[in-house]
């Protein structure tokens, strides 16, 4: 989960590096659940003359639901990191295409927080901050691994 040595500048360092808290693979981890049973029910129901095939045509459409439910939502939370060094936060992002984004800590406004009672059971929050020459703030619900909140 490192960043890149080549992408610090001289003198800098990695202060704290986190990703998404996992609270956001439970609408995946439910729809994978729902979707092992529907495709068993599907095979099940598929008549007796038309057996394989049915069961195949059940299986492939299960699979194609799986890789666009379950799948691509988990790589996105696996290749979605920030990262805070002495000098800027970066925020990289992308399955095939990476993006990023660095906000410079001197350019750095305003930073808040919030956690409900759910975040807090689970450990974690969301951080939200707002740099000059941006029109929204950055908003990210992460954890550090200690469990500690950003």
């Amino acid at each position: 989960m490192g960043l890149p040595r080549k992408l610090l500048g001289e003198g800098e360092h990695v202060e704290v590096q986190v990703r998404t808290h996992a609270k956001k693979l439970i609408p995946a981890a439910l729809l994978f659940i729902l979707l092992a049973a529907a495709v068993g029910f599907g095979c099940a129901l598929v008549p007796a003359d038309m057996t394989p095939i049915g069961q195949y045509v059940v299986i492939v459409v299960g699979l194609v639901l799986w890789i666009w439910w379950c799948l691509v939502p988990f790589l996105r939370w696996r290749t979605t990191t920030y990262t805070i060094t002495n000098r800027r936060v970066i925020t990289r992002t992308g399955i095939v295409a990476k993006t990023g984004t660095d906000l410079p800590l001197v350019r750095v406004n305003d930073v808040s927080y919030d956690r409900s009672l759910t975040d807090r059971i689970l450990g974690c929050g969301t951080l939200r901050i707002q740099t000059a020459g941006r029109t929204a703030p950055s908003s990210w619900t992460t954890c550090r691994r200690s469990g500690e909140c950003i």
